[in-house]
């Protein structure tokens, strides 16, 4: 009797943590494909054989056949640490690339590494035939035969801890018996709703939700690669990188306030005032612009007291336009049954993309998706970094002028963030803002600094982003 609680409890606590590490995560090539995509794609090739701005990934494995799998891990997570500490390897392939510094990740951790690394070498021997982000039949494959091993493994687990109790309660009513007392054996259901396996189960309950809340809490704004659909289908690749506009240009607020904002429609109508036609899509996506602060493109003008305009008027103006963009492009007089269903279509994207539960009108400010987003308890100001550090928008939001639908390129974390304040060599220059810093100018000036990162003036200090 005395051993019974004890072993059963012991049990139970073994096959949960065994449980436990068999669902954790597990090198795959499926989770290195996101996370290629997410920390890997902007700079190295998707074939892993070609050179882009970083090296080639192919063969990644034997250039650091020489030295621990932990070097690797290392250089990884941080390049210029180990360049700092002169490891061989890190040194040479700095002297190979410099200046292109390669991004630090200090939170991967080794089963994320060893998922690229798969993932990478299955690519280069021609396992993985789609692009980045696309499923395979082998991958889909290894998931599925994983998740059964799992299921397979409690199924025994359980067996085996029923067996155990069962043999524990004949032990303890054969001792009973020796010592001439009666033993009433607990049938399987009283030994289900036991107080100590309801406990565990509840205990159990508690540990999974309390990891699970944490470990979302912790995830808040960490989704790399998150690009959700737009009202409009504005194509950054074609403003910013065919077009060569500027980011602050549109988002005017990063030089000069905390805040980049979202530019408003009128920002949109300095340009299409002139340009109509979309190149990649042509009259619909540049309608619904229209439409939002009441421009009619067939007069040039404004329309008056447009907010005061039915549903039905304002259809009738721009169908109309729609019509006569497609009348156009197709040198014809009348509409035909395509010109119809095409102008149909467009005027119901058209309103299903200005109005909402909340937005009833069409008229009206354009109600963007937000994609990168901080939580509450973080300080962060877009004029510090851009107008005095000097900070490029792709530092943080990667070859924006290369997205067609903008996604998010950095976790945002604030491993990433101090990690970038360590790394990040303070531009002094004739910047007024840094000439308080006399005695790191004088140390410059007499060759016992050599630069100076944002951690040296105080850009690692809690209360500059959490006050």
């Amino acid at each position: 009797m005395i051993y019974n609680r004890l072993t059963l409890k012991a049990f139970l606590s073994i096959l949960f943590f065994t449980f436990s590490l068999s669902i954790s995560a597990q090198p795959t090539s499926d989770a290195g494909k996101t996370l290629f995509k997410n920390y890997c794609a902007q700079c190295h090739a998707k074939d892993m054989k070609s050179v882009l701005t970083g090296p080639a990934l192919a063969g990644l494995e034997d250039r650091w056949a020489d030295y621990p799998r932990e070097d690797l891990y290392a250089w990884i997570r941080n390049s210029q640490l180990m360049i700092a500490n002169g490891h061989p390897r890190a040194v040479e392939l700095w002297n190979e690339y410099k200046p292109t510094q390669m991004t630090a990740y200090p939170n991967l951790t080794v089963d994320e590494i060893e998922s690229i690394i798969l993932y990478v070498n299955e690519t280069a021997a021609g396992v993985n035939k789609g692009p980045v982000g696309e499923s395979t039949a082998v991958v889909a494959v290894e998931k599925s035969s994983n998740s059964w091993m799992y299921v397979l493994l409690l199924g025994v687990l359980a067996f085996l801890a029923l067996i155990l109790t069962r043999v524990i309660g004949s032990l303890n009513q054969i001792a009973a018996e020796k010592e001439g007392k009666t033993y009433q054996k607990k049938s399987l259901l009283e030994t289900l709703t036991s107080k100590g396996v309801v406990g565990f189960v509840i205990f159990t309950l508690v540990v999974l939700g309390g990891y699970t809340t944490v470990n979302n809490a912790v995830g808040l704004g960490r989704q790399q690669g998150y690009a959700p659909d737009q009202p409009i289908k504005f194509s950054h690749e074609t403003h910013a990188g065919i077009n060569q506009i500027d980011c602050q240009y549109c988002h005017d607020g990063a030089r000069r306030s905390k805040h980049a904002v979202i530019p408003a429609a009128n920002t949109c109508m300095n340009c299409h005032k002139a340009i109509k036609e979309g190149s990649e899509y042509g009259t619909g996506e540049i309608t619904k612009i229209y439409a939002s602060v009441g421009y009619n493109p067939m007069t040039n003008k404004y329309i008056e007291s447009y907010e005061e305009k039915s549903e039905d008027e304002i259809k009738a103006i721009y169908t109309a336009w729609m019509a006569d963009r497609y009348l156009a492009e197709k040198g014809i007089d009348k509409l035909d049954r395509e010109g119809e269903r095409l102008v149909k279509e467009q005027w119901s994207d058209l309103v299903s993309s200005l109005t909402n539960d909340q937005k009833k009108t069409i008229a009206g400010p354009i109600e963007w998706t937000r994609i990168h987003n901080l939580p509450d308890h973080v300080y962060f100001n877009h004029s510090q970094h851009v107008n005095v550090g000097k900070v490029e928008c792709q530092q943080c939001h990667g070859k924006v002028e290369s997205m067609d639908v903008l996604e998010q390129h950095a976790p945002l974390s604030m491993g990433w963030c101090v990690n970038c304040h360590r790394q990040t060599e303070v531009k002094f220059g004739d910047n007024e803002y840094y000439q308080s810093y006399a005695k790191y100018h004088d140390e410059i000036e007499k060759g016992e600094r050599d630069k100076v990162t944002v951690e040296d003036i105080g850009g690692l200090e809690c209360q500059k982003c959490h006050y």
